[in-house]
């Protein structure tokens, strides 16, 4: 059985709050998990006492954990300076530590490069080949650590290594790891495929992670992607693992900078998850398996 979570993004950026009454109020609601963005700073110890304490008090009220990061522009993995490539392979490396101390088991992000980084070009070979294998490195550690990486492409405007579903199975593959798999988020893949149903498909032998996310960043259920045909693509490939809510608001504001958000699209973050959390539900309770006939198969009378 799927289970539900909460992205805290639309709370906090650094987890630096006191979240005690927004985590309760998560889980009265009815969510299973939260997702944690964490992002790694040059006191380690600090940072490990932080998402120890966080994961102590998730668990205390019956949540679990899981944890989101992405890598600074300036520790890209698609740097040609082999020194910057294994500063990012580093910052990943703690981010793992920090995950494994909240109890996550699942860390999911863009972490193949560094965020909003641009050559104004296609990504090279070397590109590729120097994430792949500093990817092996950081799924290497993550093994020790019990934390399994679920790596997510973004649209266009925020990357260009990783931007479809068929980029990222492909670098699965080239990453060759049990602890290197993928992720979905449906606000990027409905920029980016030609059929999200077909994406889900070609994703799911190595999917462990989903991200539900409006067009416009807001409730899932009040704008325009087709949810329906995610969730039932989701129970006909026989995907079981979590699933989360992705949102942004106007707060934290750096998030909002980061994110171009400009303009209130629900009255509150509460609200926002209240709400999709019953639209959530009632998608997995109403999906039905199908399977779309390919356009050569069709027969015509």
């Amino acid at each position: 059985m799927n289970k539900l979570g909460m992205n805290l993004f639309v709370w906090t950026m650094s987890m630096d709050e006191d979240m005690a009454e927004t985590l309760r109020y998560l889980k009265e609601t009815g969510f299973e998990f939260v997702e944690m963005p964490v992002g790694g700073t040059d006191d380690r110890a600090a940072d490990l006492a932080k998402w120890t304490q966080l994961g102590q008090q998730a668990a205390a009220l019956g949540l679990d954990v899981q944890t989101c990061s992405l890598l600074p522009p300036e520790l890209t993995l698609l740097s040609p300076d082999e020194t910057v490539r294994q500063a990012g392979v580093e910052y990943l490396k703690h981010v793992v530590d920090c995950s494994a101390a909240a109890g996550s088991t699942i860390l999911m992000g863009p972490l193949f490069a560094g965020f909003k980084t641009f050559a104004g070009r296609p990504a090279t070979a070397d590109e590729w080949q120097w994430s792949v294998e500093s990817m092996r490195q950081v799924a290497d550690y993550a093994q020790t650590k019990g934390v399994v990486l679920a790596i997510e492409s973004l649209n266009r405007f925020e990357t260009y290594l990783l931007t479809c579903a068929d980029d990222v199975v492909r670098y699965v593959k080239a990453v060759d790891h049990p602890y290197c798999r993928a992720a979905f988020d449906t606000f990027h893949a409905n920029i980016e495929e030609k059929n999200v149903a077909d994406a889900i498909r070609t994703l799911a032998p190595y999917l462990v992670h989903v991200q539900i996310s409006e067009n416009d960043r807001s409730t899932p259920g009040q704008g325009q992607i087709r949810f329906e045909q995610v969730f039932n693509t989701l129970a006909e490939v026989g995907y079981s693992g979590p699933i989360a809510i992705e949102a942004f608001g106007p707060n934290p504001p750096e998030l909002a900078a980061a994110t171009h958000i400009f303009r209130p699209m629900f009255a509150s973050a509460e609200q926002l998850a209240a709400e999709g959390f019953v639209y959530l539900r009632q998608m997995l309770e109403e999906a039905q398996p199908i399977t779309e006939i390919p356009d050569s198969q069709v027969i015509e009378a």
